[in-house]
């Protein structure tokens, strides 16, 4: 629809200014208060209602000119506790080890300006088109609390989009089937016993424990699943000792599981407390393991990530639809499609000349903000064509 493209082109200045303003003052999970009253305000300059979540958040809804069913729209909001590496940046982060290290404000100003361009065409739309505003997605409690109060609730099909800096500007992508994989956490602690590091006869010793833990735990991977089911098992993090001299009495690991199939989530959960609980005991401590379920798998419905593929092709040209792999990171939009058929697509922002090429979750990362038009109009058009096809 070539009203909505130009619609786009003509807030495209405003949706730059508004992200970079995000950008500026970022907010970590659950504390998006002033991201949210600014996103209040701009809704109520364009004239679409809504309602505000707890404790941040907002679902708001467009009625169209005729009936029809109901599509959702979602973004994320929250920022990351990362330090802002580029210097010299006109609008580099206000907040000292804060940043929108994942494109969310990008996020945030590409689905508003979509809904800009969606309320100017209002009376042409065929249902309701209901535009989620969602916290707190890095540690995977955001989109639980807004389905928890009905941000999917009478929704026919809800559709997402993650600026991608891997992906070149230009391009997006809707994979058919597994698209993020989930994320849970993990935590063990291991208990030893103490004492004189020149007399370990007499101990039983935490870091032994720990460390022979984490160098065997990689075969839960390689000899306990199926090599064609991805599984990525990471220990990220270890504190094990008080000092030089005193063999440890306790050892604290945390780490991450991402994998595609809820049964080998299962699966590799079971493996982790075998593993912990054997290693201890081999040496002669205990372990106690905690598994914390984040995000489930996000898994694309085939008939909307056709159709989003569809879109792409027709809007932005035969050579912008490209099939990215399926990724290992995780994302909670997959709470969102749990009950509802939906999709998720990927717009590319990686540009080596402008230096946004670098990893999500860096402290260089930027978007080229070319990416950001066709993110809004992807929003647009898979609402628009979705309700009136």
């Amino acid at each position: 629809m070539n009203e909505l493209k130009e619609l786009i082109q003509k807030h495209k200045n405003e949706m730059i200014a508004f992200r970079r303003d995000l950008h500026q003052h970022p907010e970590l999970q659950f504390e998006e208060f002033r991201t949210t009253e600014k996103v209040a305000e701009a809704l109520d300059k364009i004239g679409i209602p809504y309602r505000k979540t707890e404790p941040t958040g907002i679902i708001a809804e467009l009625v169209g000119g005729q009936a029809g069913k109901t599509v959702a729209l979602r973004a994320d909001m929250d920022a990351l506790p990362v330090q802002e590496l580029t210097e010299g940046l006109s609008y580099k982060s206000l907040e000292d080890g804060k940043m929108h290290a994942c494109g969310h404000d990008a996020h945030t100003a590409m689905l508003l300006t979509a809904a800009k361009a969606l309320k100017e065409v209002q009376s042409q739309i065929k249902g309701r088109v209901r535009f989620i505003f969602q916290p707190s997605e890095e540690n995977a409690q955001g989109a639980k609390a807004m389905v928890a109060q009905g941000a999917v609730d009478g929704v026919n099909d809800v559709f997402g989009i993650h600026i991608w800096s891997q992906m070149l500007s230009g391009t997006a992508s809707c994979v058919v089937g597994s698209s993020f994989a989930s994320a849970d956490i993990f935590s063990i602690d291991f208990k030893g016993r103490g004492g004189h590091g020149a007399m370990p006869d007499a101990c039983v010793d935490a870091a032994v424990i720990a460390s022979s833990f984490v160098m065997n735990v990689q075969n839960v991977v390689s000899r306990e699943t199926n090599p064609l089911d991805p599984v990525v098992v990471t220990v990220g993090k270890m504190n094990v000792g008080t000092r030089f001299n005193v063999i440890a009495e306790n050892a604290r690991l945390e780490g991450t599981v991402r994998c595609f199939s809820i049964e080998t989530r299962d699966r590799v959960e079971k493996a982790l407390k075998r593993y912990a609980e054997q290693t201890a005991a081999m040496y002669g401590g205990t372990a106690d393991v905690v598994y914390d379920y984040g995000t489930v798998p996000v898994i694309n419905d085939e008939a909307d990530a056709l159709f989003a593929q569809a879109i792409i092709k027709e809007n932005f040209g035969e050579s912008a639809l490209i099939q990215e792999p399926p990724t290992t990171g995780g994302e909670d939009f997959s709470y969102f499609t749990e009950n509802t058929p939906g999709c998720f697509a990927l717009v590319g922002c990686g540009n080596p000349e402008k230096d946004t090429q670098w990893a999500h979750h860096h402290g260089r990362f930027n978007v080229d903000e070319e990416a950001m038009e066709i993110g809004a109009e992807l929003y647009a058009q898979y609402a628009f064509e979705y309700l009136n096809k």
